[in-house]
């Protein structure tokens, strides 16, 4: 079995994965990290979940910190990595970040759906690395605020679900901003929707590895599909199969439906945060750290969500995923379905139709090669007891709190809101992990919600802003 030394990693780098308990290089790492540490340009093909990050991350901190390192320079960053979401930019940077402090460099990240102040400041005080998602990132070079002249490295995370999102037209110009002789990794499930011309324009004699899927480390993931009569069925099923002791995701096709079904499983006792793309991105760290938080730390077990969750979102120990909708398309099917069985561990996934879906579940299936009996259950159904097991127990919601005005004076009349204000926007949000997530809802701040609501104020008075095209509206 090799080792990340044996493969040529500095000893620094090998030493700070090995504090995190990484020691030993999974497939796509030990193919692609020679010929990325030799300054290669490499095409690397592999799903979710197969140690993509690890493979770019260590090559690039590699070069910028290495005995020929340029001088740090305020608003030219040397390393850029291109990710399609906000969740999965964070969860890269967090990678990078223990590397990057190893060797003395520094990181932030770029996206959208938050005020673009600290993340031009970070860049013009002098950062080597910039993880971006496109918009913001084009936003920001549009103002002068961060010139790509002096990048390195150049890294293209998920490129196929950046042609899903319609990203590829402001990745090329991105591209296009970087000196021709930097090294360029790009990696990506599938080459095709245009990523294929992104990899013949960009890539100059690139390496080309790709990572079979059995040799890709997982436990072993079962698939089940339960057929329900009628929505009421269907509903009564879902919080069923919610109320287990582990942690699961439940994917809905919709964001109000993810809304609402997470409200509803937190007033029937089960306490449940959502995640999609109507949320600010504080909430969204607060719902993932939520749900990432063990459950005696006041934590949640289940996470209702978009395809927003489905790549880019990393949360260990998930045990089960749960089509409460099925998805349209079968490569959907498996992103969302990747959250679990995942390092080893073991998982289910569960698809639930209606009748009437019999027929559309069967094609989608078919087409995501997975093979499944279709069972017809209720909530009482011993194979949905089985799957279960014992629930966890009820968790009384704590009534809401009303919204209050300082010494009960009514609100100036210069139209500001007194601090009490908060009975609205983020605040509801916030009562309902209360009740749900008890020590780790607590981080739920009250007082962001009008900040939130003056801020998408004025994005929305300004038209279509920078931050919906880094992402925040198709995140």
């Amino acid at each position: 079995m090799s080792s990340f030394l044996s493969l040529g990693v500095p000893e620094t780098l090998a030493s700070s994965l090995a504090e995190r308990g990484v020691t030993e290089p999974f497939p796509i790492q030990r193919d692609t990290l020679p010929d990325a540490l030799a300054g290669r340009d490499v095409l690397g093909r592999g799903r979710t979940g197969s140690g993509k990050t690890i493979a770019f991350s260590l090559p690039m901190v590699a070069r910028l910190s290495g005995a020929n390192a340029a001088r740090r320079t305020g608003g030219h960053p040397r390393g850029l990595v291109l990710a399609p979401t906000r969740e999965l930019a964070s969860q890269i940077a967090a990678t990078i970040k223990p590397l990057a402090d190893a060797t003395g460099l520094k990181v932030t990240t770029v996206f959208g759906g938050v005020s673009q102040r600290p993340q031009a400041d970070a860049i013009r005080t002098g950062v080597d690395i910039v993880v971006a998602c496109p918009g913001r990132l084009e936003d920001l070079m549009k103002q002068g605020i961060v010139k790509l002249d002096r990048i390195e490295v150049t890294v293209l995370d998920e490129a196929d679900h950046m042609a899903d999102l319609g990203f590829l037209p402001g990745v090329t110009r991105i591209l296009k901003a970087t000196p021709q002789g930097g090294q360029r990794m790009l990696f990506s499930a599938t080459l095709d929707r245009g990523v294929d011309t992104l990899v013949s324009k960009f890539l100059q004699d690139e390496v080309r590895h790709s990572v079979d899927e059995s040799s890709v480390p997982e436990g072993t993931m079962i698939h089940r599909v339960f057929v329900t009569p009628d929505a009421e069925a269907k509903t009564a099923l879902v919080r069923r199969i919610a109320s287990g002791h582990g942690r699961r995701i439940l994917f809905t096709r919709t964001k109000h439906q993810a809304k609402k079904l997470a409200k509803q499983l937190t007033a029937a006792g089960i306490p449940a945060v959502d995640l999609h793309g109507n949320l600010s991105q504080n909430a969204r760290e607060r719902n993932l750290a939520a749900f990432g938080a063990a459950p005696e730390a006041g934590g949640v077990r289940v996470l209702v969500a978009t395809d927003v969750a489905a790549r880019g979102v990393h949360v260990d120990n998930v045990e089960l995923v749960v089509h409460v909708d099925p998805p349209v398309e079968h490569k959907s099917y498996l992103h969302r379905s990747g959250r679990t069985a995942r390092a080893g561990a073991d998982g289910v996934v569960v698809t639930i139709a209606l009748d009437a879906q019999r027929r559309e579940v069967k094609d989608l299936l078919r087409k995501a090669h997975i093979a499944a009996d279709l069972e017809s259950v209720d909530a009482a159904h011993p194979a949905v007891a089985e799957l279960v097991g014992e629930a966890a127990p009820t968790v009384k919601p704590a009534p809401p709190v009303a919204s209050t005005r300082q010494g009960g004076q009514k609100r100036p009349s210069g139209g500001q809101k007194t601090q009490g204000g908060t009975a609205h926007g983020g605040t509801v949000h916030g009562q309902r992990q209360r009740a749900g997530a008890q020590g780790a809802a607590a981080a739920h701040n009250p007082s962001e919600a009008p900040a939130n609501r003056r801020r998408r104020s004025r994005r929305g008075g300004r038209g279509r802003s920078g931050a919906a095209r880094g992402g925040s509206v198709a995140n």
